[in-house]
């Protein structure tokens, strides 16, 4: 019999009604949301008791069961395997382990997985900047059909996926659903409002450099204050210690690839206009044809990889990272340079993903004693070659996905838990921990009403509709594992000195080539494969409109700022 609770008192004239297994799922759900949910929720609590009871109910078939799922190291993840797995494994029986390792293992996982056929994990929390892989190779499961079919037992009746903010990026261009977002973040720009709106600072920076400080709007701009910042004494704010313009991280490893592919090209201006990636070159320097093909990475394909664009990119990076830079920043990882501004010492950093904003309110350092930030977020400068209608950033959609090799009763019962982590119920709480928003209603919420104000811009970001400019990779990427391991690799040669960053890049967009073109003459990826263009004299593709763009006789264009309360605005034009 199926009864729905109505509220905790129902829990007592319902007792005779459940099965034991169903009844113990119950208990540890009231538990479960009167001490770790608390009200922290969109949903009234009749609602959070519906939703639980369907969980109980639809896992019967699977009590007992022993599933492995994974997912990158953040703060949101880590809360889901400590807190949220332990609480659905004691809610539905099902005993689920949430492996947490870092994001290269998670995709060299995925695709040993892909490779081999063997079931390695029963779900993985894998970036949706894979769509373009998961589309064309056909082996995850097309979530779209799965669930009006064989999952639709176990898909939940208030899964509500158009309250998911990110599920345009996890659909192909066929219209379907490969993955399910369960956390996303954006890489904006951070900036120490109080030492930017410090009147010694302004004055010092006018009269310095001729204009007024503020939150810069092209990379020029980015450039002076990184200068202005570097070496600054601010003992007459009360700061101690070195301070720096800039923040970064330079080690070779693969999180050195995402400090690139996520759009760092697009906004010094590499590729074409387009939304949510510019076509037919999107910020990897691919470009595909009508059909969506890739045809070619290397200017003299049409790509712009190589581009003059991509070199002035990585030479910006190469040189804020060594001149306005903390001296060990260039030896650090993505999650080793993440929370050093949360130490005090920076003054801004271009590319902040939003996922470290969670030590940025926990330190002392750069929050006020009344809990507001003595920072900011706002939108990243663009380079040189930005234009209008181009690609203004990278949003990260961390999403479940669950491959064809994972066995259908193992499957099913990861879709549970993928559900429970993403699940109205649980989703404030866990936005509260980690700050990745998946939901409208919880972006929109009471709860984030009141904590706006001590976020520095997040919620206001996320409530605008600018949020949509934010994107991750597409789907001209036709094999996210193979070819996102070329960059680091490569660009590594640059950031060390190794190479000229024009000899990296060359070696970098030849061997995507080289990757595309087996993927070709494999025909793996069937008509949604590669077929590369001819190649032809690079200034044949650099005269053509569009990328990829030639050399600007004169980089260096003039700085611009704008008031950190202009940009509020024009986000919610």
């Amino acid at each position: 019999m199926n009864v729905t609770l109505k509220s905790t008192t129902a829990l007592g004239l319902a007792l005779s009604l459940w099965s034991a297994p169903a009844w113990a799922g119950m208990e540890e759900a009231i538990e479960f949301l009167d001490n770790e949910i608390a009200g922290v929720t969109t949903l009234s609590r009749e609602e959070q008791e519906a939703e639980m009871q369907w969980f109980v109910d639809a896992a019967q078939p699977f009590a007992g069961m022993d599933i492995n799922v994974v997912s990158e190291t953040i703060t949101t993840h880590e809360y889901e395997s400590q807190v949220l797995a332990p609480a659905f494994t004691a809610i539905t029986g099902i005993n689920v382990t949430h492996d947490l390792i870092g994001e290269g293992d998670v995709v060299e996982r995925l695709q040993v997985q892909m490779q081999s056929g063997q079931n390695v994990y029963d779900a993985f929390v894998n970036d949706s900047d894979l769509i373009g892989t998961h589309w064309r190779y056909g082996q995850a499961r097309n979530l779209t059909e799965w669930m009006s079919g064989e999952a639709s037992d176990v898909t939940s009746p208030t899964l509500d996926l158009e309250d998911f903010i990110g599920t345009q990026f996890t659909t192909g261009p066929d219209g379907n659903l490969y993955q399910l977002p369960d956390q996303q973040f954006a890489n904006l720009y951070w900036f120490r409002y109080d030492w930017f709106n410090d009147e010694k600072n302004k004055a010092d920076f006018q009269e310095a450099y001729g204009y007024e400080l503020g939150v810069p709007v092209n990379w020029s701009a980015y450039e002076d204050i990184a200068e202005f910042f570097t070496g600054r004494d601010l003992s007459h704010m009360g700061v101690e210690g070195d301070i720096y313009g800039n923040m970064d991280y330079g080690k070779k490893d693969p999180s050195l690839g995402w400090r690139y592919t996520d759009a760092w090209m697009s906004m010094a201006g590499m590729g074409d206009t387009g939304e949510p990636n510019g076509l037919p070159v999107d910020e990897w320097g691919i470009r595909v044809n009508e059909n969506s093909q890739p045809v070619g990475a290397c200017v003299e394909r049409g790509g712009a990889t190589n581009s003059p664009a991509a070199v002035y990119a990585v030479d910006k990076a190469i040189e804020w990272l060594q001149k306005y830079s903390p001296p060990a920043a260039a030896g650090m990882t993505f999650s080793e340079a993440g929370p050093i501004p949360a130490q005090g010492q920076i003054a801004q950093q271009m590319f902040m993903y939003t996922t470290f904003v969670p030590p940025l309110v926990a330190s002392e350092a750069v929050m006020n004693e009344d809990g507001t930030p003595k920072w900011r977020l706002a939108p990243s400068p663009h380079g040189v070659y930005w234009e209008e209608g181009m690609k203004v950033g990278y949003q990260d959609v961390g999403s479940w996905t669950i491959l064809d090799s994972t066995p259908t009763d193992r499957a099913k019962a990861a879709w549970l838990y993928a559900q429970f982590v993403t699940s109205k119920t649980v989703d404030v709480k866990k936005s509260d921990v980690g700050l990745t928003f998946i939901r409208d209603s919880t972006i929109n919420s009471d709860h984030f009403s009141e904590r706006a104000p001590r976020l520095g811009g997040l919620v206001e970001f996320y409530r605008s509709p600018a949020r949509t400019q934010w994107s991750p990779t597409g789907t001209n990427v036709p094999d996210y594992p193979k070819l996102a391991q070329l960059w680091w690799q490569n660009i590594g040669d640059a950031m060390s000195g190794a190479k000229s960053t024009q000899e990296a890049l060359d070696t970098l967009c030849a061997d995507m080539e080289d990757v595309m073109s087996r993927l070709e003459r494999a025909g793996v990826q069937g008509d949604l494969g590669p077929v590369l263009n001819e190649e032809q004299d690079a200034q044949y593709w650099l005269d053509q409109p569009g990328a990829p763009k030639p050399a600007l006789e004169n980089e260096d264009e003039e700085p611009q700022t704008i008031s950190y309360d202009e940009l509020i605005q024009s986000w919610n034009q």
